[in-house]
């Protein structure tokens, strides 16, 4: 059974290019997370450093600026949070993409691949239910 080879060559691309976002998709989260993790470990050190007053050096960029502490921690915790924000948004997003990719090469969808971690209010709630 021949194919038309516009058809095949059209199809191959699309794989190709699904595929294409769905690494560029992971290889970003995985920047995000080193990123992140780098914020904690900073935050880390501030949160054990023995004087909590006084200021703190802190890289912008290409430049290091001296910032009080407390200013500093605030900063990087909301940075934290927007990496965290950020990171949830795209392993969502790749979800999505790796199911369009599954779509496109003619396999099934992934079973589970769409499950949602519980929240500390419905484990209590599982908890209480379990102790009766």
């Amino acid at each position: 059974m021949a194919r038309d080879p516009g058809f095949v060559l059209r199809y191959l691309t699309e794989v190709e290019e699904l595929a294409e976002d769905v690494l560029a998709a992971r290889q970003q989260i995985v920047d995000l997370d080193v990123k992140r993790n780098r914020n904690r470990e900073a935050l880390r050190a501030l949160h054990k450093d023995p004087e909590p007053e006084g200021k703190a050096m802190v890289c912008f960029g290409n430049m290091f600026v001296e910032l009080p502490k407390a200013r500093t921690k605030e900063m990087m915790q909301k940075d934290q949070e927007h990496l965290d924000e950020e990171i949830n948004k795209l392993r969502k997003e790749l979800r999505v993409k790796v199911n369009r990719l599954y779509e496109a090469q003619g396999k099934a969808e992934l079973k589970g691949f769409n499950l949602n971690p519980m929240t500390a209010e419905e484990m209590k709630l599982i908890n209480r239910i379990l102790e009766g």
